[in-house]
């Protein structure tokens, strides 16, 4: 089920024209929390896209919020970005 999540996070970020994007199902983590109960997952999206370039961490951070916002909280429960102009998680 969480396949499909990802598959719709990916579809969303094309926008950006991403050179690098990997989301990651965190949701076995949280078994038990209030949030995943009613089936919400938890993701982590690393993202590198030229238009992050000269942009702060927190306007990278509202460019991918502004493309899921409708799927925050649900099916997203929680969302951690990694967002940079290059491709490096470590960014």
């Amino acid at each position: 089920m969480n396949a499909e999540r990802i598959a719709l996070v990916h579809e969303r970020l094309a926008g950006l024209e991403p050179t690098h994007i990997e989301v990651v199902d965190e949701s076995h983590h949280h078994i038990g929390h209030a949030g995943a109960e009613g089936g919400a997952c938890h993701l982590r999206v690393f993202i590198s896209s030229p238009q992050f370039q000269g942009l702060s961490p927190v306007a990278r951070h509202r460019l991918v919020y502004d493309r899921l916002q409708d799927l925050i909280p649900f099916p997203i429960h929680a969302l951690a970005i990694v967002a940079s102009p290059t491709p490096n998680k470590g960014n």
